[in-house]
Order: structure tokens, then C-alpha cells, then sequence
């Protein structure tokens, strides 16, 4: 057939496919041998009761505040509001007592409930502004669900928000939010170096000699005097902007 050209795709550009394919054959196990390494590595250091910023839940879709709560505005306009995981993995499992009831109104830095381990207590804020319209009825029944599930059903409050925009935009999202968890994780080993110093140095161990690392839940044997200095410099002693006025919280 005259004008008929017949090509051999091998001896053109069959080395180069062959490349591609054996490139994606090494690429493949490859990935999949390294993502299993990474999940290996969260399990062992979940196992060993390791705290570091692997093993942090930092959900993409929230706004984080600097006093370690969250808010998520929901479709019907109410928002919901909670602790953070790395406030929960630095106390230790902990029982919620409400502060407020629905139908009140609150300001956002106003105590809104408190937690407590073994008789030592936290004080925690609320990170926005609003009418209470719910506190979540599980907390009581539940409380170990604050620590297991604290963005779905370990929420403390659903309030409708009365400044949304003004309380949410110098908070944490996506991954600003992840980023923000890992630097307070390093503030939290500097506080802890510091006040286990002053009150207990013979609990030095919660501190792990390999890399500095610290244990999962450290605060939960730590002496109540601890827990004051977490409350008053790691928790309490950031100041606020609510539109252009400035206030610290109240202890």
C-alpha cells in the first residue's frame, strides 16, 4: 500500500515506556512501604505513651484559639465549641463540669467550665461570643469521651455566635492550626522543664532521656502546684482582642 509506513513502538519508544512502567513499579511499594512506616511509627509511639505532634488530631476544617479550645460553625448558624487534643493529652483523662446554662449569654474569654483529674482543676474559656443554646448531655454520663473524641462527640457547648467574624479571624485553620499545635507542643516542654523544677524535680523521668521526648498525659501525676502554673502561664496568660478592645482572661 503505497503511502503505508509501518513504526515498531518498541524500537521508538519502547525504552522510554518501559522506564515509566519500571519507574511506577519501584514507586509504588515504594509509597506504600513508607506510608505503612509512618503509620507504624504513630502506633509505637501511641503504644509507648509518647506525646508528640504525630500523634496530635488537628482537623482541618476548625478554628483553633490560642487558650487550646475550638469552634466550628455549623449550617443552622450555631456553633460548637471544645477542648483541643493537646490540651487533653497533657492532662490526662478528666471529668467536665459545666458553668453555664442554655439560655445564658457569653463573652468570649468568659470561664465557660472546668476540668478536672484526681482533684485538680483547669479553667477553660470560651472562644467565642454568643447565646447558649446546649451544653452536650454525654459529658455527664461519658466524661472519658472528652478524651477519646474531643471534635465530635466529646463537644461541650453549642452556642449561636453574636460576632463570629470579629472572635474567629486571628484564630488557627487547616494547616496554620497544624503548625500552631506543634510550636505549643515545644512551649509545653519548655513550661514543663521550668515548673517540674521548682516543684518536682524527683518526677524528672516524666521527661524521656532519648531526644527529650515526654510521656503521654504528664500533668496526670504532677502535683497540683503544677497544674496552677499551667493554668496561669500556659493557659491563662494570653491577651484577647475582641474588635478593638483588648482584655486578658479572668482567672
Amino acid at each position: 500500500m503505497d503511502g503505508f509506513t509501518y513504526n515498531n513502538i518498541f524500537e521508538t519508544k519502547g525504552i522510554e515506556y518501559l522506564a515509566i512502567i519500571a519507574f511506577f513499579l519501584i514507586l509504588v511499594p515504594f509509597w506504600v512501604l513508607l506510608n505503612r512506616q509512618v503509620k507504624i511509627s504513630k502506633q509505637i509511639e501511641k503504644a509507648l505513651g509518647i506525646l508528640t505532634s504525630s500523634v496530635l488530631k488537628v482537623p482541618q476544617g476548625l478554628f483553633f484559639s490560642r487558650l487550646h479550645t475550638w469552634t466550628h460553625l455549623e449550617k443552622s448558624g450555631v456553633a460548637k465549641v471544645g477542648m483541643d487534643d493537646l490540651l487533653l493529652h497533657i492532662t490526662g483523662e478528666v471529668s467536665f463540669n459545666k458553668l453555664i446554662e442554655p439560655g445564658e449569654k457569653v463573652s468570649k474569654g468568659d470561664l465557660m467550665a472546668e476540668i478536672n483529674h484526681k482533684g485538680k482543676n483547669l479553667k477553660i474559656y470560651s472562644p467565642i461570643s454568643g447565646e447558649v443554646i446546649e451544653a452536650n448531655p454525654l459529658l455527664s454520663k461519658r466524661p472519658e469521651i472528652l478524651n477519646e473524641d474531643p471534635y465530635l462527640k466529646g463537644w461541650m457547648y453549642k452556642i449561636k455566635p453574636t460576632s463570629w467574624m470579629a472572635d474567629t479571624n486571628s484564630y488557627f485553620l487547616a494547616e496554620e492550626a497544624s503548625d500552631w499545635s506543634r510550636q505549643e507542643l515545644e512551649r509545653f516542654k519548655d513550661f514543663l522543664s521550668s515548673s517540674m523544677g521548682k516543684y518536682s524535680p524527683d518526677n524528672a523521668n516524666v521527661i524521656l532521656q532519648d531526644g527529650g521526648e515526654i510521656c503521654d498525659q504528664p500533668l496526670s501525676e504532677l502535683p497540683d502546684e503544677v497544674w496552677q502554673d499551667f493554668q496561669k502561664d500556659f493557659l491563662s496568660s494570653k491577651t484577647l482582642c475582641h474588635n478593638a478592645n483588648c482584655f486578658r482572661n479572668r482567672e
